[in-house]
């Protein structure tokens, strides 16, 4: 398997966690790409047609995109149980919540590094931390208990958003009101898979 991927990426660091939880680190090989959304790379516009990232491409030539296609694959792959059946919808929502999260982070690093700085609007940044704000809070009231027990998809997207948030929005505090998810995340971040794909 070959990997198009740029590494400050969250849904890209969603993968190489996925990779290096599962043990198919060792058979992918890693092509990293210079990528934007106003200048997409060659290889991510081979690999998928929006030329977003990650892209997944398979021995046979076929290609996946997007990391919840990426993540669940590989968990079929390995068997790794990240998509327990037994509580499968809401393991999804909570993947789909940290995703959302890094939707909005990943809008608000565009809106201060592509767009020309005459051109920002800040109440479109406010807007998108809004967004994270309430995906953290009703992670912190709903979503707590499934982030103890059996490693899940949910637990890698949460803890990939939060870091995304730590990398770019340094300036931005989520822990004050959310101590809990705090201590979880600090403890969940010395995981070797969290500690190996630390974007720098």
């Amino acid at each position: 398997m070959k990997l198009i991927y740029a590494g400050a990426s969250p849904f890209v660091r969603k993968v190489s966690v996925v990779l290096n939880e599962t043990g198919l680190i060792d058979s992918t090989e890693l092509i990293q790409v210079a990528t934007t959304p106003v200048n997409s790379a060659a290889e991510a516009i081979s690999a998928n047609p929006s030329g977003k990232i990650p892209a997944l491409i398979l021995d046979d030539g076929s290609t996946l995109y997007d990391s919840r296609v990426i993540c669940r694959y590989l968990d079929a792959q390995a068997g790794a149980n990240l998509y327990p059946l037994d509580d499968i919808w809401n393991i999804l929502t909570l993947e789909a919540t940290a995703d959302a999260i890094m939707d909005a982070a990943v809008l608000m690093t565009y809106e201060k590094r592509i767009r020309p700085a005459d051109m920002g609007y800040e109440p479109w940044i406010e807007a998108q931390w809004s967004k994270i704000e309430r995906s953290i809070g009703a992670i912190t009231t709903n979503w707590m208990t499934y982030l103890s027990g059996p490693l899940t998809i949910g637990q890698i997207g949460v803890a990939c958003a939060l870091n995304y948030i730590d990398f770019r929005h340094a300036d931005r505090d989520w822990r004050g009101a959310n101590s809990d998810l705090a201590d979880w995340y600090n403890e969940f971040s010395q995981r070797p898979a969290m500690v190996a794909t630390q974007p720098s």
